[in-house]
């Protein structure tokens, strides 16, 4: 019997370490008292608090997701009270707008992303290469070659 493949996971550990940052992050929020915000929420809300009201379209290009992904944020942002939307300029669309609680919650969220920011370089000051650099040379090698186009040539391998 061959291995279980999802016993090894390169993958795995980068993504337990960023859901515990997401954890730390989370957790500052709680010890202020501040419910229904999420990390995840925080850039569309910082966005709309810098930029107004936008559909859910411009949220998503703006933040380089795709318009799925950012529905069912706002979809959720909706539901903890920190989004409302209103009609567009045409009847197809519709402005995603912040609550004033929201909007009161902005400051925080501001000094929170900068600490973040700080920190992470503080962080890649610690160790012998910047997780940045990592990504720019992950994202040059795959412009190189997908990592779909990768894959399906180790599948049509076996």
């Amino acid at each position: 019997m061959t291995p279980d493949p999802t016993e090894q996971g390169r993958w795995r550990p980068l993504r337990r370490l960023l859901d515990a940052m997401d954890a730390d992050i989370a957790r500052l929020y709680t010890e202020r008292g501040i419910t229904g915000v999420r990390p995840r929420f925080v850039a569309p809300l910082i966005r709309l608090g810098r930029r107004g009201g936008m559909t859910i379209r411009q949220l998503a290009e703006s933040l380089e997701v795709t318009h799925s992904a950012m529905s069912q944020t706002v979809a959720a942002l909706q539901r903890d009270g920190l989004v409302t939307t209103a009609a567009g300029a045409d009847a197809r669309t519709r402005q995603v707008l912040l609550t004033e609680r929201a909007r009161e919650l902005l400051p925080f969220l501001e000094a929170e992303w900068r600490a973040t920011e700080e920190v992470v370089a503080e962080l890649e000051a610690e160790i012998p290469y910047a997780l940045s650099q990592v990504v720019e040379d992950l994202q040059a090698a795959l412009d190189r070659r997908s990592f779909h186009d990768r894959i399906a040539d180790r599948i049509a391998d076996r």
